[in-house]
């Protein structure tokens, strides 16, 4: 599956790279590291004074969508970014011949399903339509949810984590997965009502003010190794360098992690488990 930036994205694209500005534009022990508003720049504010004792220093770039971010680290308008899964990763690099490697997990971001018209996801109807966005690698994930409740089965030999709709076996209430939302604007789907249930994942969904713990009727659980936990992620050739590795080292401290789980009250999961 190939995507191509349109007219409108190429523009973008520009401005963001022309604001950022050329290669050598940071100062000595400065990382620009791109992330998501919600929760990726966030816990890179929480970390910046730990950071600062080290004689590093944060450039936070925030961007709201999933292209734009490694496109400006392959460019090198940045040092880092701060906003994806290692499933996504692979399919960027694979899609646009790209060397970007994951240097450390941070937190996962669960995936929930939720629903106006229903209080628990065994309780969807026949032909009920699930809502989906264009986010790919999400699929599998959303899958693995349906598939834990005795909703499906996913074809036998086929991996689930890179599962796609296509790949289900057995669907006794024919449920009908709709895809190809824009990831941002799930939470206004299903506060708008549309469907029978809505995939949001956790980031959106807490910028769109819901509270996943409480509102979904099924969420992700946090798994060792997953493939869905959120990364740093760098050029190759960059993970060895000396801030880079202090970085990751303060996100994945016990200090970090145990403040990402009170902080965000099981919306967002630490990656460790301390």
């Amino acid at each position: 599956m190939k995507k191509l930036l349109s007219f409108g994205g190429i523009v973008v694209l520009f401005i963001v790279l022309l604001l950022l500005g050329p290669g050598n534009y940071k100062a000595k022990n400065t990382i620009r590291i791109g992330a998501s508003n919600i929760p990726h720049a966030q816990i890179l504010r929480h970390i910046e004074p730990e950071l600062r004792k080290k004689g590093i220093k944060l450039d936070i770039v925030t961007f709201q969508d999933y292209v734009l971010p490694n496109r400006a680290l392959a460019g090198k308008q940045l040092d880092a970014n701060y906003f994806q899964t290692p499933a996504f990763l692979d399919q960027w690099n694979k899609e646009y011949d790209g060397h970007l490697v994951n240097v450390g997990a941070v937190h996962l971001e669960p995936i929930g399903i939720y629903s106006k018209k229903y209080k628990k996801l065994s309780d969807l109807k026949n032909g009920a339509h699930i809502l989906v966005s264009s986010n790919a690698p999400d699929y599998g994930r959303i899958l693995q949810l349906f598939q834990q409740n005795g909703l499906i089965k996913i074809k036998k030999g086929v991996n689930i984590t890179q599962a796609n709709f296509s790949d289900i076996a057995y669907n006794p209430k024919h449920l009908v997965f709709q895809t190809g939302y824009e990831p941002k604007i799930m939470p206004l789907i299903y506060n708008n009502g549309e469907g029978d249930a809505v995939a949001i994942n956790s980031n959106y969904a807490v910028q769109g003010g819901l509270q996943p713990d409480k509102q979904s009727i099924a969420l992700q659980k946090p798994e060792k190794n997953s493939p869905y936990f959120n990364i740093v992620a760098v050029r190759n050739g960059d993970q060895n360098r000396k801030d880079i590795k202090e970085l990751v080292k303060v996100l994945q401290s016990k200090s970090t992690q145990e403040w990402i789980k009170k902080h965000y009250k099981g919306s967002v999961l630490p990656a460790k488990n301390y």
